[in-house]
């Protein structure tokens, strides 16, 4: 079976081609940047880490329940659809639920790993290139994690959801160099920090907790990343430059609102399509899904200064204006700090586990040596 053979719909033959347009911009100011990039930059550097090591990847996982979720946070319970689903279908529908779930998670990092070599060519400072150029990195960790997981863990693929290409497009194709740093360390990142952060949180599985924790790690500093470059620079934009990245902010969110309803899985499944999406749409799981999703981006997005009628006008909309109360800077902490609790309770487990075997090799020493000490006297 071939890497196409897995996935639930054909992809199209070949790459997909997106025109990027703007300039390759070069700096021959090479003193001294921004503090507090240039330390993000340094951590970034020292947190580097090996997917293939780091990982526990012999845990097991349930494909019918990836994340070991009780059923109550389906977003199709109490429905009359999944009334009539037996068991089977509702198993069947488990596993594309996480396989759908984790491709489109696969497919937004490799945006993230184009996107982030874009800003590295694009942004005009070079100390913003210097933490891009190790984003790059930390996105190509992050695709060859998620491509193991799905590849050996689930076995099938959905193609990219269209409303995530159509950002990943917008993001590239605009030639003002702020452009994708919005779209992607804003909204994209944004959105998926909170999407890893809800998983993590509810997941009873131990490997998918230990990978998205790990992920997160890194993306809380990608989204510090974009705070922090953005900033300064749309403080000083005019009111029509501000109003344009206000009207792509507001399309971006409703484009990632979209994206995680699972429209794909009725469609492959063969499902009421229409019913089922009403539905997810009025749903409480999903209506909490979509409040939490935005707690990343609706307080990154007030912070640099998008923050126009226009911009709280649609997040209200969505339900999500009460997101902006959110402390970005101590959500991103959190992740940072249960990512190294799970190292270190991994470090406590493997130490007590070489106690034991330090153990077991004294008492069979010296039970070794109590029975030649017997041998030795019956022998006498």
């Amino acid at each position: 079976m071939t890497m196409r053979d897995r996935y639930t719909s054909p992809v199209p033959d070949g790459t997909w081609d997106v025109p990027a347009s703007g300039a390759a911009r070069f700096t021959w100011e090479y003193e001294d940047g921004r503090d507090r990039l240039l330390a993000l930059y340094q951590k970034g550097k020292d947190k580097q880490w090996d997917a293939q090591k780091r990982i526990d990847w012999d845990l097991p996982v349930d494909v019918n329940n990836v994340a070991g979720f009780p059923e109550e946070f389906n977003p199709l319970v109490g429905s009359d659809v999944w009334d009539r689903m037996p068991q089977e279908a509702r198993d069947e529908f488990g596993r594309h639920q996480g396989a759908w779930l984790f491709s489109q998670f696969l497919h937004g990092e490799q945006g993230a790993l184009t996107v982030s070599a874009r800003i590295v060519e694009s942004v005009p400072d070079l100390d913003s290139k210097f933490y891009a150029a190790t984003q790059v990195m930390d996105e190509a960790r992050h695709v060859e994690l998620y491509k193991k997981f799905v590849d050996e863990k689930l076995g099938m693929y959905y193609p990219i959801n269209q409303d995530l290409a159509k950002l990943l497009e917008e993001s590239l194709t605009d030639g003002r160099w702020d452009l994708p740093y919005l779209g992607m360390q804003v909204l994209i990142e944004g959105l998926a920090l909170a999407s890893f952060g809800l998983y993590r949180d509810m997941s009873t599985n131990p490997l998918v907790k230990q990978l998205l924790a790990y992920v997160m790690q890194d993306e809380a500093r990608h989204v510090a990343f974009g705070r922090l470059a953005l900033k300064d620079y749309y403080a000083e934009l005019t009111e029509k430059e501000r109003a344009e990245r206000e009207e792509f902010v507001v399309e971006g969110c409703y484009l990632m609102r979209d994206r995680f309803k699972g429209k794909e899985i009725f469609e492959t499944l063969g499902m009421p399509v229409k019913e089922c999406m009403a539905y997810v749409d009025n749903g409480p799981v999903y209506q909490l899904y979509q409040s939490l999703l935005f707690s990343r981006i609706v307080p990154c997005v007030r912070d640099i200064g998008l923050w126009g009628d226009k911009v709280q006008k649609a997040y209200a909309d969505m339900g999500v204006l009460d997101a902006a109360k959110g402390d970005l800077v101590q959500l991103m902490k959190q992740d940072e700090q249960i990512a190294e609790d799970i190292d270190r309770a991994k470090h406590e487990q493997e130490l007590a586990e070489r106690r034991a075997e330090v153990q077991a090799a004294i008492a069979e020493g010296a039970a070794e040596e109590e029975g030649a000490v017997a041998l030795e006297g019956a022998a006498e």
